[in-house]
């Protein structure tokens, strides 16, 4: 696994890959797991093998190993239009 450092009060946009069986879960599910991080402020669209997630990090600058699952990120603060709003399950 990458480690990555988030930084408080930034914006990250995730591009999530899931597995055969990870693909069956619910953006509000992938949404759930964001915020038991420490994420707020979740946004997950897509469906299937792919998924894209707006959130915002409102701890302290922490640096932590990113899960297989996440193949990029990029802080929105410095290149994104953050889209705000709760999540939608759309599977």
């Amino acid at each position: 696994m990458a480690a990555f450092t988030v930084q408080q009060g930034r914006r990250y946009r995730a591009t999530i890959s899931l597995g055969w069986l990870e693909r069956w879960a619910s953006n509000e599910t992938i949404a759930e797991r964001l915020r038991a991080a420490g994420f707020s402020d979740v946004a997950v669209t897509g469906s299937g093998e792919t998924r894209t997630a707006d959130a915002l990090w409102p701890g302290p600058d922490t640096t932590g190993e990113m899960p297989p699952q996440i193949v990029a990120v990029v802080d929105c603060m410095t290149c994104c239009t953050p889209r705000r709003g709760t999540t939608t399950a759309a599977n």
